[in-house]
């Protein structure tokens, strides 16, 4: 199983500028896509970010220029650059991987448990 972790969510100033953090860990070399997603209580989950094995990059149009992710090279970690935060970006921010499970031949998407964004005007 993959374990994803995410940290450096937090209550911030409208404006100012978040790293989010996503840890991996476990089966870890089996990971190919991975992506962020954001959640309002109530509401339904939106995808913002997604990244590619191979480092290609998409983003949901409401976060474009002002989003950025990424991930290293060992798939240990992946980070979302939040640039100019707004206070329509607060929401709880989660982390997934789709990894391939040898054992299951399939692959399975597996998610964190999110951290908290809180942006105030």
């Amino acid at each position: 199983q993959v374990q994803l972790v995410e940290s450096g969510g937090g209550l911030v100033q409208a404006g100012v500028s978040l790293r989010l953090s996503c840890a991996a860990s476990g089966s870890i070399f089996s990971i190919k896509g991975m992506a962020w997603s954001r959640q309002v209580p109530g509401n339904e989950r939106e995808l913002v970010a997604t990244i590619a094995s191979v480092g290609t990059t998409n983003y949901a149009d409401s976060v474009k220029g002002q989003f950025t992710i990424s991930r290293d090279g060992t798939n240990n970690a992946m980070y979302l650059q939040i640039n100019s935060l707004k206070p329509e970006d607060t929401a709880v921010y989660y982390c997934y991987a789709d990894s391939f499970v040898a054992e299951a031949s399939r692959d399975y998407r597996y998610w964190g448990q999110g951290t908290q964004v809180t942006v105030s005007s």
